[in-house]
């Protein structure tokens, strides 16, 4: 396995990853390994799909609606 080592981090990022790794229950270290991994492999770090998902099923009684038609409206105007 290779090593890399990364200089010149704001720290306000490193925060954010500390937290993260933190809410993950990961070291820092093994958080950017996740992180790395993630990215390299083509996923996106958040799922919007996914999170629209989970709001929309937050309110199954109401009807969703598709975000094209608004934007479509949108650009009409």
């Amino acid at each position: 396995m290779a090593t890399l080592t990364i200089r010149n981090i704001e720290d306000k990022i490193v925060d954010r990853l500390k937290s993260r790794a933190k809410a993950n229950h990961r070291s820092l270290e093994a958080e950017l390994r996740e992180v790395l991994a993630t990215v390299a492999n083509g996923a996106r770090a958040f799922d919007f799909r996914a999170y629209a998902e989970r709001v929309a099923a937050m309110t199954p009684k109401r009807k969703q609606t598709d975000s094209t038609l608004l934007i479509r409206e949108d650009r009409r105007r």
